[in-house]
């Protein structure tokens, strides 16, 4: 007797992991079907810096992947200088201004996305300190 409930209480267990897979499998399926839509969408920002001797301004332009974006390149810009680019998903927007000389160096850059400031700096030693980068607006 002992030995028929061991079985039968075996059998539910096994029951009830195949049926807890198939719900992890099935709800992990939906979590990547969802990464794969936020993946895919598409966000514009608008970059902007202000200020003087900025020698380059380097940024994500929407190429590359989403978390290693393929960096593009201004050298010489005339300030203020103005960007709008289209990203994808969870690829960062990012401006840095980039000046040999930091003499007399104060820059802004701003990141915008649909009238809304996602971040803003300011600073004598911005131009070698990182610049501005914003989390995506996708999905959150």
């Amino acid at each position: 007797m002992k030995r028929s409930i061991r079985t039968a209480v075996r059998a539910v267990t096994a029951a009830g992991v195949v049926a807890g897979l198939a719900f992890g499998l099935t709800a992990c399926s939906e979590a990547v079907d969802q990464v794969d839509k936020v993946v895919d969408e598409k966000y514009e920002v608008t970059y902007e810096v202000t200020g003087k001797n900025v020698d380059s301004i380097q940024y994500h332009g929407g190429g590359g992947e989403a978390m290693n974006p393929k960096i593009e390149t201004v050298d010489r810009p005339t300030l203020p200088w103005t960007k709008t680019v289209t990203l994808r998903g969870i690829m960062p927007a990012a401006v840095m201004p980039v000046a040999a000389d930091l003499t007399g160096t104060e820059v802004t850059c701003r990141i915008t996305h649909k009238g809304k400031v996602l971040k803003e700096e300011t600073g004598e030693g911005l131009a070698t300190a990182g610049g501005c980068i914003a989390e995506s607006p996708v999905g959150g």
